[in-house]
């Protein structure tokens, strides 16, 4: 009989299956601390690191339905949201030296 010997893609001590392979450390949490709407009329979500990001809902790539509800964009405000520019790191850490 032939034995078939297979291997696995990933080992676990590998670092591509780690969460955080890059080793950058996580983004501070920041709250959503008001919105407001650009010249085209799409929602953009005011955080308390500075930054700033569009919430657009546009079924069926984006659904954010909540967005265009007042009531329920009020009680986003002082909530957790994951910033993507933190997340990215300074435009430095990006470039390299």
């Amino acid at each position: 009989m032939h034995r078939n010997k297979e291997r696995t893609s990933l080992n676990k001590d590998s670092s591509e299956s780690e969460l955080n392979p890059d080793r950058r450390p996580k983004a501070t949490p920041v709250n959503i601390i008001g919105f407001h709407q650009d010249e085209d009329g799409h929602w953009v979500v005011e955080l308390s690191c500075g930054h700033t990001q569009h919430l657009r809902h546009q079924p069926p790539w984006q659904s954010r339905a909540w967005v265009l509800d007042p009531v329920r964009r009020a009680e986003k405000i002082a909530q957790g949201f994951e910033c993507g520019w933190c997340a990215q790191g300074s435009v430095n850490d990006n470039l390299g030296d």
